[in-house]
């Protein structure tokens, strides 16, 4: 993902919920978290012995952060090779090398005092905050430098390349621009990949939630931070599917585009390539590529949410935290026809069916089926997590006998599988959120392909792990969207 740090990009559903109705059950989890990660076993870890697990020797972190300052692989190279950096008694690569990214602006006030936090714990030079360092100059120029390193025989530096792991400490927004940096490791096949582990900053926090790092900032984080770098160094390693969103559309549009989308230039169109689309295509057309690691959505909630984020941009003031940002989204929510139609003859407050055409492909099918969308639906959601909406579930956890009448299988994060649901209008959502019931489920899918024509319609509305945008539709032509899954899988550390 790329963009600026300088405001974390909450997941846009983690405010819904509370417009939802689930604010009581959102907040009684969140204080439920923070106490958690009170406990006393931050407080039994000895700050020394987990600097000798995580601490990298002297010459070899001030050799990788004189790198990603230069922008300039060759600098830290040289500055490793002086004299006056070496130890000869610190050498050894420790246990579990860690490096930290730092969201300062996300959490409040809480950002910048755990940046100075984690520099005390650890070093300054394994500290990046991401206001100021990019998770890409952080894998172009610092890694790079290890792997020079190593290549001119330094074994503490091929060691510590081999066994680093991250952290970030942010919300679901600055996790996954880190992922997406550490993904061109798999590119350009320079792996090990370094698992990563979450220190939770945002609001909604449902990446965090989903590997067991908690859904919000402990209030004890002063100590729960040492407990949270030793599960860090210990926790085991899993996997997390990733999916490749292309848009496709008609060239002379204007689009504001979020930072989770960049423009592509260069495409291929046909089976297996980048875009695989039947029917006509205008002679000019436009195209977009993003990744996202929880939700992709269509429909009124990501209406709600472009207009929030819009009066978020306008009048910062007004969102000072998750609490306040709720209670502005529960307030704007009610106002977009989400919660009652207030003129049935309005085209834009009717179900996405009149828009849209949903095409899906099962696992090991090659063939795209469509699926016919319910003609209550007015917001679709491709799921990837378990957790959605600050730890709802709205996938439901369905009995073995429902999934296999409806050919489903259990939903796991790393499954190659997106599940597929629908959400009605706001009551509706209401209960989802509340997990009174589980959301209308619609199909459970290996790749997607979206087909959005206009007619009365004059946009859509789409969003993508909390980053909204109107998208411009128009009758002659169709806008696609296609989802397929990334050909690798990111490596998460687990909290448990």
């Amino acid at each position: 993902m790329s963009g600026s740090a300088t405001m974390e990009l909450e997941p846009a559903a983690a405010e819904a919920q509370a417009a939802a109705g689930g604010k009581v059950v959102a907040a009684r989890s969140s204080i439920l978290d923070s106490i958690r990660g009170c406990g006393l076993a931050g407080m039994r870890v000895d700050k020394e012995e987990l600097r000798r697990m995580i601490l990298m020797p002297k010459y070899l972190r001030v050799a990788m952060a004189v790198a990603v300052r230069m922008k300039d692989w060759n600098a830290g190279v040289t500055s490793a090779s002086s004299t006056a950096n070496r130890n000869s008694d610190d050498q050894a690569a420790p246990e579990a090398p860690m490096v930290v990214f730092v969201n300062s602006r996300s959490g409040g006030r809480h950002g910048p005092a755990l940046k100075i936090r984690l520099q005390d714990l650890i070093a300054e030079e394994q500290i990046f905050d991401l206001s100021a360092v990019k998770p890409s100059d952080f894998v172009q120029y610092g890694l790079t430098c290890l792997e020079k390193l190593a290549d001119l025989g330094d074994n503490c530096a091929k060691a510590t390349r081999a066994k680093l792991r991250v952290i970030v400490a942010g919300g679901d927004g600055t996790v996954g621009w880190v992922l997406g940096a550490l993904a061109e490791l798999f590119v350009h096949k320079r792996e090990p990949v370094p698992p990563t582990g979450i220190i939770p900053l945002g609001t909604g926090n449902d990446l965090s939630r989903s590997f067991d790092w908690g859904g919000s900032f402990p209030f004890a984080w002063r100590s729960a931070v040492k407990h949270t770098l030793y599960k860090a160094v210990t926790g085991p390693v899993c996997r997390l599917d990733s999916w490749h969103v292309v848009v496709v559309m008609p060239d002379g549009e204007s689009i504001e585009l979020p930072h989770s989308l960049r423009r592509m230039e260069k495409i291929t169109f046909g089976q297996d390539q980048d875009v695989d689309i039947d029917g006509e295509l205008p002679e000019k057309i436009s195209c977009f590529e993003g990744v996202y690691y929880n939700y992709f959505s269509i429909g009124m909630d990501a209406q709600v949410a472009y207009g929030f984020h819009r009066l978020r941009n306008k009048k910062p003031y007004l969102a000072q935290g998750p609490i306040s940002n709720k209670l502005i989204y529960s307030s704007y929510s009610c106002t977009q026809g989400w919660f009652c139609t207030p003129c049935v003859n309005e085209p834009g407050l009717r179900g996405l069916k009149n828009i849209l055409r949903l095409y899906i492909k099962k696992a090991n099918c090659a063939d795209w089926e469509q699926i016919l969308i319910p003609s209550s639906v007015r917001a679709i959601v491709a799921l990837n997590l378990q957790n959605y909406a600050s730890g709802r579930h709205p996938w439901g956890r369905p009995e073995p006998e429902y999934l296999e009448k409806r050919g489903f299988v259990e939903a796991h994060a790393d499954d190659g599988l997106l599940e597929i649901f629908g959400i009605k209008q706001g009551w509706h959502a209401s209960f989802v959120m509340t997990e009174i019931i589980s959301a209308k489920h619609i199909a459970q899918a290996a790749a997607i392909k979206m087909e959005i024509r206009g007619g009365q319609w004059k946009q859509a509305y789409l969003q993508m792990d909390g980053e909204p945008w109107k998208q411009p539709i128009v009758k002659d032509f169709s806008t696609h969207v296609v989802i397929k899954r990334v050909p690798f899988q990111s490596l998460m550390i687990s909290g448990k």
